[in-house]
């Protein structure tokens, strides 16, 4: 339930995110709309997550997972371009993720 909770909360984070490039600093109503409900949206998942797991490490997973995904859809989507530093330093994000998520006794499993 809390991972899944998580997970939600992280695609509503990046789905928010991607249609707020497309909102043009929110002049454009649908995907302003888009935007708002899935903040929204994102925020509601992450309290049922803060039940069962500290602030710290839900914040750390669900911000640093969105990163990573709104980078992905940035150049896919987006057709933006990402330098080497950019990637090692995106690879180290995931990997703080893994590693809080496999040792840390903070996180409930």
């Amino acid at each position: 339930m809390t991972y899944g909770a998580l997970l939600t909360a992280i695609i509503l984070e990046v789905i928010g995110t991607s249609f707020l490039q497309q909102s043009q600093q929110f002049t454009r109503l649908i995907p302003s709309l888009v935007t708002v409900v899935c903040y929204s949206g994102a925020f509601y998942f992450l309290t049922f997550v803060l039940k069962t797991m500290p602030v710290g490490i839900a914040y750390a997973i669900w911000s640093g997972l969105g990163i990573v995904l709104i980078s992905i859809i940035g150049v896919w989507v987006f057709k933006q371009k990402l330098d080497a530093a950019a990637i090692v330093g995106l690879s180290f994000i995931v990997l703080g993720v893994v590693i809080v998520n496999v040792f840390s006794k903070a996180v409930s499993h």
